[in-house]
């Protein structure tokens, strides 16, 4: 039976015809596989699968993904990032982590959008509207934001992101609606960066990336796997602060969006 393979053109170009050719023909692709993405079992021979090229610095790892999960796509990421992934894959050790508060944020300068001194800080959990449980990423500078090339202590956080499609939250009845060109780089089990559109229709950069992949929840991975989207809120430095329990968050970004410093947008998930 052939291999249920889909191995992207830029894979194709990182690895060459003959590898590439080799995959295809299931001579050197697994059948039974961890997913890179939600770290279940998945069986190439049976459902579809995208190979996944993780690229770093000096090594290149070849990863596996259910379809549904991520596309064949080439993922760029740090030495160090890639070294991890590898002793956690040698070591399998893909444990499931049960659910719990958000995560302490994961900090790391964004892209492009502030000056060298502001962080972002992240926070992920799940947030309940209408009734379901959605995947969602909290995001807050640790330093009020000016616009690029501007002086002065104004914060254009919000404005910046307005300019890019995200919209103004009054509150948290409906879910935002989907940013296209905008996704959310959940690999390898973990959550990796967020993704916006590159120049000129060019592949998509990194607007925020992890120092370190950061861990997610199985609830929170599930979710998102479910919905094939994250949610996206982004508030002013001060907004929301880093609350310890998913209802304190909720209650946090339930004032932020009534004192009108809420913006949010619907982002896909690993959508290139």
């Amino acid at each position: 039976m052939p291999r249920m393979l889909d191995v992207s053109d830029d894979v194709r170009a990182e690895i060459g015809d003959e590898e590439a050719d080799r995959l295809l023909a299931g001579e050197s692709a697994p059948g039974s596989y961890d997913c890179t993405s939600c770290r279940t079992p998945g069986d190439c021979e049976q459902e579809r699968t995208s190979t996944v090229l993780f690229i770093g610095e000096e090594t290149a790892v070849l990863a596996f993904a259910h379809a549904g999960c991520l596309p064949s796509q080439v993922v760029k990421v740090t030495e160090e990032q890639l070294q991890g992934a590898v002793r956690s894959i040698n070591a399998d050790q893909a444990r499931p982590q049960p659910d719990q508060a958000p995560h302490r944020p994961e900090q790391a300068a964004p892209d492009k959008v502030a000056p060298e001194q502001a962080v972002l800080g992240v926070t992920s959990g799940l947030i309940l509207i209408a009734g379901e449980l959605h995947p969602a990423l909290v995001v807050e500078p640790t330093a009020p934001i000016a616009r690029p090339g501007t002086t002065g202590a104004g914060d254009d956080f919000l404005p910046l992101l307005i300019e890019q499609g995200f919209l103004p939250v009054t509150e948290l009845s409906t879910t935002p609606t989907v940013l296209h060109g905008w996704s959310v780089l959940l690999a390898m089990g973990q959550l990796h960066a967020v993704l916006q559109p590159g120049t000129n229709g060019g592949r998509p950069v990194a607007w925020w990336q992890a120092h370190q992949p950061l861990q997610v929840t199985e609830g929170w991975r599930t979710a998102a796997n479910k919905h094939q989207q994250v949610l996206m809120f982004a508030a002013p430095v001060g907004s929301i602060g880093r609350q310890p329990r998913e209802d304190l968050l909720r209650d946090a970004l339930d004032k932020a969006a009534a004192g009108g410093q809420l913006v949010a947008a619907a982002l896909p998930l690993a959508g290139t």
